[in-house]
């Protein structure tokens, strides 16, 4: 992307390409542990700000720039569409972006190597928050609420509120009941 403010060497999700730069074939393997940025999801499920993203990256120097390829390893916190309990789940993601030299033509959105520095935090906003659900679940077979009461439905599957009375009956039978409390006595 381009980017008008300079990179700061010391974010973990800034990576220093020093020894690969301009020498086309060579490769440098990455593995680091960084914090998560904020606002890394959507409302309903994301990265928790601060939380571990376990990179393991593979840079390769090509004509073009810098190609980035490898996983990020994140922790989800969310709250389910059906139910609305709340679950943390671990997923990996791939990344792949091409850094372009800053002389080099590309589209005006096209990442850019800046000052021998790469910026991760696009493209990992890209392979992550791209692929949440619009609506994540707990659990894939995951039951819901009642509809009449909100009940959990995962702890009591068999829950019901008995047979269904049209509701043009229902005071006839209410007379029924008082009818057969009377006999009783």
């Amino acid at each position: 992307m381009n980017q008008h403010h300079r990179l700061d060497a010391r974010s973990p999700l800034v990576l220093e390409i020093h020894e690969l730069a301009r020498r086309a074939g060579t490769m440098k393997e990455i593995h680091r542990v960084a914090e998560a940025p904020a606002d890394l999801g959507i409302d309903m499920i994301a990265v928790p700000q601060g939380s571990d993203i376990v990179l393991d990256l593979r840079l390769e120097s090509v004509v073009e720039g810098v190609l980035v390829t490898g996983t990020a390893e994140v922790t989800l916190e969310g709250e389910c569409a059906r139910c609305l309990t709340k679950f943390s789940d671990e997923e990996t993601y791939d990344l792949q972006e091409l850094y372009f030299y800053p002389e080099r033509e590309a589209e005006e959105d096209a990442s850019r190597i800046e000052d021998e520095l790469i910026d991760l935090d696009p493209a990992l906003r890209d392979a992550v928050v791209l692929e949440l659900p619009f609506t994540p679940l707990c659990r894939d077979d995951c039951l819901g609420l009642c509809i009449e009461c909100g009940a959990l439905l995962n702890d009591d599957p068999d829950h019901s509120h008995g047979e269904a009375i049209d509701s043009r009956w229902e005071k006839l039978v209410a007379l029924d009941v008082r009818g057969t409390e009377e006999k009783d006595n």
